[in-house]
């Protein structure tokens, strides 16, 4: 007992000791050599500041993280921002127009629920400021199916070159710009690479938008010109001028929604989804079925498959909610009744037409042009992957080459080639339309003119004629000495037949041949190339 009195007092005497020589002042507690040593070991490291003691005040400056957890997502949110503040007229302007349109922030908010947690996990993984998870606002209201008209797509919109250099596989069978893990690596591995290069988050952001190359550009015409190359110093496109103050109006709401009477979803701090490993080809209905979700609910999950079934080789993992990953497991392990895909994938072995492929496939052709996105008038090259209905004999997966590289290869039904004429006087676009049998509307779109437009003796005229056409364009547009030299020179069996009435050429019957690959047009109207008329703009160019 006195051995433990002994222990006690010599613990109290020690802990006194201690507090009084933390409570006083070093500079007075000290002795002579022990104050000298101290002084000359400062003076050392700072010889211009003389060392002061901490003040309780001065001890609780400093920031703390807090213990307790998030309390949901927003929250979070808040705590990571960390890009500096954009002052600028513009935010003002748009922190107005999110405002006024509750309805769209609501939609919006409410859409971002299943996929901000997995971005903000991201985000601080690798330490970036969190207002990036609220990029996709900006960029496609968090729609993971968005194609903008540059041909962008997914919530992060990436174009399809970009695309590519980060890796995101676009075939057939998916688009992987769509991806909810794969375009959100891509976005945020960008970023990074982009603030590398500039240094700062505002000028990423521009270049996210407008591009590296633009943004160099336009610091270095600034720097050549004395001018400041901060992200307002710059000139920009009015879209690019308008993409930070967007995200700052965002940032802002997130950060006070009751100052603009805004009421932001309850998005919880918790996974709204997780992965799970797919080992077979599986159709789309029946990931659903054993999931107990509705398949749209699926696919808000899975954007980037655009096909009824999944192709195990090329997309190993799909997303599912939380709580019915799980129940899928269960139920797959369960699954005994029939096969998991019921379409499957069939390289077409040379150029047919969609009817023969249909007959082929076993399928009707509409069902084949619809699933497989083939426009009318096109042929189906050879090497070309069709999604086609898979035999229930049928044991082997897709291949993952072919999951991966997938491609359908099309050509016009009728081979066109592109002709330039000579307006006669007084011609216009419905009288040349009518001569060459095409419309109004392709002559207009093809020559970048209005549909009543008239055109000067001389001036060329762009036009794209059939090939099997052109024996009676040719015919039908002579003039009188094309008429007397087609007099003098009969035509091969082969060629068209043509017997002459007047001044006209009328067309007696019709055999289109190899040996016709070129026409005659008017007098002073050279033939370059021919094309097809109703072959849409996007396919010709």
């Amino acid at each position: 007992m006195q051995i433990l009195s002994l222990t006690c007092l010599a613990g109290a005497l020690l802990l006194s000791g201690c507090a009084a020589t933390l409570g006083s002042n070093p500079a007075t507690t000290a002795d002579a050599d022990g104050s000298a040593w101290q002084n000359q070991s400062y003076s050392a490291l700072n010889a211009d500041k003389s060392l002061q003691p901490l003040t309780p005040a001065k001890a609780g400056n400093g920031k703390v993280a807090p213990l307790f957890t998030p309390a949901d997502l927003w929250d979070r949110i808040r705590r990571g921002f960390a890009m500096p503040d954009l002052e600028h007229d513009l935010v003002q302007d748009r922190e107005q127009w999110y405002a006024n349109r509750p309805d769209y922030m609501q939609r919006m908010t409410e859409r971002s629920s299943k996929y901000l947690f997995h971005i903000v996990e991201e985000l601080e993984r690798r330490g970036m400021p969190t207002e990036l998870a609220l990029l996709p606002y900006i960029e496609s209201a968090f729609n993971p199916q968005a194609v903008s008209s540059a041909k962008a797509a997914g919530m992060w919109q990436f174009m399809p070159a970009t695309g590519t250099y980060f890796d995101l596989k676009q075939n057939v069978f998916r688009d992987d710009r769509r991806d909810v893990l794969a375009s959100t690596r891509a976005a945020l591995d960008y970023l990074q690479k982009l603030h590398g290069m500039f240094g700062d988050w505002h000028l990423a952001l521009a270049a996210y938008n407008w591009g590296e190359g633009s943004v160099g550009r336009a610091i270095a015409k600034n720097q050549k010109a004395g001018l400041g190359t901060r992200y307002t110093d710059l000139n920009m496109p009015a879209e690019t001028r308008m993409y930070v103050p967007k995200l700052q109006a965002v940032k802002n709401i997130v950060a006070n929604p009751d100052a603009f009477k805004t009421e932001l979803p309850l998005i919880e701090n918790h996974p709204y989804f997780q992965t799970v490993d797919i080992k077979r080809d599986i159709d789309v209905a029946l990931v659903a079925k054993l999931a107990g979700v509705r398949e749209a609910d699926f696919r808000a999950l899975n954007p980037s498959h655009n096909k009824p079934v999944i192709l195990a080789a090329g997309t190993p993992q799909i997303l599912l909610p939380w709580d019915n990953a799980k129940v899928f497991e269960r139920n797959l392990e369960a699954h005994n009744q029939g096969q998991y895909a019921s379409w499957t994938v069939w390289t077409v072995p040379q150029t047919m037409s969609v009817a023969d492929a249909a007959q082929r496939a076993g399928m009707p052709e509409s069902e084949l042009r619809a699933l497989n996105n083939i426009p009318p008038r096109m042929l189906i090259k050879a090497g070309s992957a069709l999604m086609v209905p898979r035999s229930t004999t049928t044991r082997e997966d897709v291949a993952e080459h072919v999951a991966d590289n997938g491609h359908i290869a099309l050509t016009p039904e009728i081979v066109t080639r592109r002709t330039v004429v000579r307006a006669k006087k007084r011609d216009t676009v419905l009288t040349l339309a009518q001569r060459y049998r095409v419309s109004p509307a392709s002559v207009a779109d093809w020559n970048d003119v209005k549909a009543k437009a008239s055109f000067k003796p001389g001036q060329e005229v762009v036009l794209f004629l059939p090939v099997q056409l052109k024996t009676s364009v040719a015919a039908a547009t002579s003039t009188k000495q094309d008429t007397s030299v087609a007099k003098k020179t009969p035509p091969p069996a082969s060629t068209t037949q043509a017997k002459v009435v007047g001044k006209r050429a009328v067309m007696a019957k019709e055999r289109p041949s190899a040996s016709t690959s070129t026409t005659t047009a008017k007098k002073k109207e050279p033939v370059r190339k021919l094309a097809q008329a109703d072959i849409p703009a996007k396919v010709r160019r």
